[in-house]
Order: C-alpha cells, then sequence, then structure tokens
C-alpha cells in the first residue's frame, strides 16, 4: 500500500502520543488521535491516558471544537463503535463532522469494531493501513491480548558479557549497575502482571514489586549506541522529528511530555490490578469509554504470579507480603491443603516484609529498611493449574491471566521458568540487561527451552540497542517461527 505523504507526519505524532499512555491504561489499548482542520493545520490532539478516562478521539475533538468539521482525524486504533458508559468514538466523528479518517490499525475485537465502516456508510472517507507496523509495535501488549486470548510477555534477564546470570557459589548481586536496575523496576511498573518460578522464590526471597524511583521517565544515563537506528522501544516509540522522510505539518508539536495543554500527565498509574480483574459490564474488552465525573486513576499495582508447581511458596515468603496482590499457581494435582498453607486465614494478616531486599534474578533496587511498618492491604489467591511436563501448562496459565484483566507480563527470575516460557513459544519480547563482566562459571541466564539442535534454534531481531550507566540493554523480538505462535 502506497502511503500519501501528507498522512505520515500526522500518523506519526498520533503514534508517539498513544505511546504516552504506554502503562497506565490497561486493560485498554494505548491511542493516539491527531486531528487536522480543513485547512490541513493541527487543531486538537489526544491519547487515552488511563483505563476509565476518556477516549483519544474525544480528547483530540474536544481540543479541536468547531475546527473538526470538514478535517481529517488521524487515529492509531479504528474507532470504536459500540456503547458502553460513553457513546461510539464513530458517533463522537461524526457529529463532529469530520470529512476523512485516517486509521493505523483496525480493532482485531468484534465488539467494538465497525467504526470504519460505520464512518463510510455516512460519507466519511476512511484510508486504513497508515503507519501500521508502527502502530502495532506500540500497542503490541493489548494486541497480543486481544488476538491470542492471551497476555504479551517480555522475558527479563541480566547476565555477565558471557551469559551467566550467577556465579558457581549462586550470587547474582550484583552483576548490572544501579542504573540497569532502576529501570527494570520502571518496566516492572508498566506491566499488569510480574511473574517468577517457585525456584527463585525458595533461593532469593523476592518481594517483586515495582518500585520505580521516578514514575513517568525514561532511565536517567541511556544512549544509543551508535549505528543502531531509533526504533520504537518498550516505553513508546522514537521522536517523528528523527524519521527521515517525514514531511512538517503545520501546528504539529514535537516529542514533549505536555507540551500540549490537553496532554495527560504521565504520572498518574493506571488501573489497580487487585481491585480489577476484569471488564466492566458493557465495555469493550479494550476501549473503556469515557470516565465519569470524579473518577480518578488509580495506583497501579502489578499483580505478582508465583509458577509452583506443588506448592512450596513458604508461608513466610515475601510475595506473600501483602504489599500488592498475589497470585500463587500450583498444579491442579498438587496435595490437597495448600489453600490453607498459603492464604492468609480471615482476620490474620500476610506475612510481613523481610529486610534486607533482595529481588529475583538481578533486578533489585534498595527496599524499606529494617523495622520499617507495612500495611497489608492486597489479598493472596491460588489457582490450579494443569502440568505440562516437570512444570505447569504456561497457555493455561496464560489464558487465566488474560481472565483476569492481566493484558502484559514481565517474566523473570529464574532459567527454568525462562526456558519453558522459551520452548513453549510464549515469548513476545526479551530485554537483556548485559554487563561489561565475567564469570566463566555459573548459572546460565536461560534453561533449557527444547533446543536440541542448531536447526531449531529461535532467532530474533534486535529492536534496540542502548546503554544505561555501564551496561547495554538489549531489547529483541522472536522471529516468527511455523507452527508457533509468533
Amino acid at each position: 500500500m502506497e502511503i500519501p505523504a501528507e498522512d505520515v507526519a500526522p500518523m506519526a505524532r498520533a503514534v508517539e502520543l498513544a505511546g504516552r499512555g504506554h502503562g497506565t491504561t490497561s486493560p485498554n489499548p494505548v491511542v493516539g488521535c491527531v486531528v487536522l482542520d480543513s485547512a490541513g493545520q493541527v487543531a486538537g490532539e489526544g491519547f487515552h491516558a488511563y483505563a476509565g478516562g476518556p477516549h483519544a478521539e474525544i480528547v483530540a475533538l474536544a481540543q479541536a471544537g468547531e475546527r473538526a468539521k470538514g478535517g481529517t482525524a488521524y487515529v492509531t486504533l479504528e474507532p470504536c463503535d459500540h456503547t458502553g458508559r460513553t457513546g461510539p468514538c464513530s458517533r463522537a466523528l461524526l457529529d463532529a463532522g469530520v470529512a476523512r479518517v485516517v486509521i493505523a490499525v483496525p480493532d482485531p475485537t468484534p465488539k467494538a469494531a465497525g467504526g470504519a465502516a460505520r464512518l463510510r456508510a455516512h460519507g466519511v472517507e476512511v484510508t486504513s493501513g497508515v503507519l501500521a507496523e508502527r502502530a502495532e509495535r506500540v500497542n503490541e501488549e493489548w494486541l497480543t491480548y486481544a488476538r491470542l486470548g492471551r497476555p504479551h510477555v517480555t522475558w527479563k534477564f541480566a547476565a555477565t558479557l558471557d551469559g551467566r546470570s550467577a556465579a558457581e557459589d549462586g550470587t547474582s548481586q550484583w552483576i548490572t549497575s544501579p542504573e540497569a536496575r532502576a529501570d527494570v523496576h520502571r518496566l516492572r511498573a508498566a506491566a499488569d502482571a510480574i511473574v517468577a518460578g517457585i525456584g527463585t522464590v525458595l533461593a532469593d526471597d523476592p518481594r517483586l514489586t515495582a518500585r520505580p524511583s521516578t514514575p513517568g521517565e525514561g532511565p536517567a544515563g541511556v544512549s544509543r549506541v551508535p549505528g543502531v537506528p531509533g526504533i520504537p522501544s518498550v516505553s513508546g516509540i522514537t521522536d517523528i522529528q528523527g524519521i527521515q522522510g517525514i514531511p512538517s505539518v503545520p501546528g504539529l508539536p514535537g516529542d514533549r511530555a505536555g507540551d500540549h495543554p490537553r496532554d495527560h500527565p504521565r504520572d498518574h498509574p493506571g488501573n489497580h490490578l487487585g481491585d480489577h480483574p476484569g471488564h466492566h459490564a458493557g465495555d469493550h474488552p479494550g476501549h473503556h469509554p469515557g470516565h465519569h465525573a470524579g473518577d480518578r486513576p488509580r495506583v497501579r499495582v502489578p499483580l505478582r504470579v508465583v509458577v509452583d508447581p506443588d506448592g512450596r511458596t513458604p508461608p513466610s515468603a515475601r510475595v506473600l507480603d501483602g504489599q500488592a496482590p498475589t497470585l500463587v499457581a500450583v498444579a491442579d494435582d498438587a496435595r490437597t491443603g495448600i489453600e490453607t498453607d498459603l492464604l492468609p486465614a480471615p482476620g490474620r494478616a500476610a506475612a510481613p516484609p523481610h529486610a534486607p531486599d533482595r529481588e529475583a534474578g538481578e533486578s533489585s533496587a534498595p527496599g524499606r529498611e529494617s523495622g520499617e511498618s507495612s500495611a497489608p492491604t492486597h489479598e493472596v489467591d491460588l489457582v490450579r493449574v494443569p502440568r505440562r511436563g516437570a512444570g505447569l501448562d504456561l497457555e493455561a496459565l496464560l489464558r487465566e491471566l488474560a481472565a483476569r484483566g492481566v493484558v502484559s507480563v514481565f517474566l523473570e527470575g529464574g532459567p527454568t521458568l525462562a526456558g519453558s516460557f522459551v520452548g513453549q513459544g510464549l515469548v513476545d519480547r526479551v530485554v537483556a540487561y548485559v554487563a561489561p563482566a565475567l564469570l566463566g562459571s555459573g548459572r546460565a541466564a536461560l534453561g533449557d527451552a527444547g533446543v536440541r539442535t542448531i536447526g531449531e534454534l529461535p532467532r530474533l531481531t534486535f529492536d534496540e540497542i542502548s546503554q544505561i550507566g555501564p551496561d547495554l540493554r538489549l531489547i529483541a523480538r522472536p522471529n516468527p517461527q511455523p507452527g508457533r505462535e509468533k
């Protein structure tokens, strides 16, 4: 498809705006919108900032006002065509008198799709597929969730230059720098669930909570490696001014958070997964239309998930400390009575946090001081999942998480569990922190992934190589393989 040159810059801006909602909109998609008036000038723009907040189209149209009439709207995801807490965005565009709508990606959900067809039926010119690949990348977590019925999985690990994640004696603190560990907490905070295996829980007793030092901001000390093209990262998309061949659009602002009076700030968290496991009745599983007067974004607390086939999680484990909602996944044939051992009795507080802090596989930042008070407020739950080999059926676990409203999973802690996810074809993105250090022996970052010959080797494509402090952060995605999901 040949993309009209005049459509590239405003859609690139819409994609950039969509990225600003990353980590705060779940279980909704990230969506950006730019409205040009009939003269091609920017009249309004916006993005979906948090679950329960207004859609990107509503924000942009409100800013544009009468200037939207006869203009063009650029939207990264097909406008919804259903009625939830507010009317459909397709109707809002029609009511505003927009003459043309340019869409990057069609909505894959039957309930909300159809906005493009409604617009065409009412005489609006609709163009689809503009910058679709970039728009899909910035919204990849939700699109995976909507298309595959499971959460998007990011596997994170930290290792030395020779691929070791721990020394021969099991020590791993610290392989990477404080800057890299702070970046991990930022990525954790953007996820719906943090997943670790029972081996990590027993060895490291991690808390598995997200404690970003500066919420809503990128990592300090990040610089791109010369010669590596600017590719959308996990936190958004590159500045559109740096993309060659994009013409300028009058009134189109640059990539500066808060540079527009209608931009929503990035410092308010999204939905609380412990309080919102599913979707509101009548609402799109990805779009939560509008917001009620007085609605506020809730504090975002990622769900902690322990993959524990035989129910060996100690009642005193940090992951049961009540500081975040926790789900322990055991095998469906595991011994009876696990619920009594793991779940706090009514009126009994969860296990208190310990000190000093230890985090899964090299990702911790300093935790609370010894003796600091805690106020457990989150529940612990248990789910039984079918076995697969020596572990669990991880796809079944992911579908269970999806049913609880989990759109994105941050997998860390333990080469065995990582090998199982890779072996079952369930890793969508890899984030590796590589330190300029050598161990020579010790634990490898990845365990058995079922690869027995070079011909079975999973290949990946690098998306980004960044320097964080003295370390490198590598972001890669598996190449499509016949017979596998991705």
